[in-house]
């Protein structure tokens, strides 16, 4: 299960490093053109924000744990993660994009497993 919970963060790692590194390095017009219709509604200091969340929580899903450096951010940052996933969903939905919200469904349950297991029984 230890395997299983590295695979789960390091997947979630990398969909969220590269998603916020997308969201602060293009403005969010350009966002919203590409396909994130999401992005008209918000401010682009939170579209920015939520890029950065998303990059400091894909690194807290890995570093700490691998350089046994204060091991509860990792679950931590996936309870974060899901957090962030939960009020994706609710935007999605509220948009009528239910489409676009399975996928964060899917993150959402993959960072509460990371949270189940790093909280629960196979912390570190």
């Amino acid at each position: 299960m230890n395997v299983f919970l590295w695979i789960i963060a390091s997947l979630l790692a990398a969909a969220f490093l590269g998603a916020g590194l997308r969201k602060i390095g293009q403005p969010k017009e350009k966002l919203a053109a590409s396909g994130m219709g999401w992005a008209e509604d918000f401010s682009s200091g939170a579209v920015k924000t939520m890029g950065i969340l998303q990059v400091a929580a894909a690194i807290g899903l890995i570093l700490p744990a691998a350089l046994n450096i204060a091991p509860v951010f990792v679950p931590l940052a996936a309870l974060g993660l899901a957090l962030m996933m939960i009020g994706a969903v609710i935007v999605h939905l509220r948009r009528n994009e239910l489409p676009t919200a399975v996928p964060s469904m899917v993150l959402c349950l993959l960072a509460a497993i990371v949270v189940w297991g790093r909280f629960g029984p196979y912390s570190f």
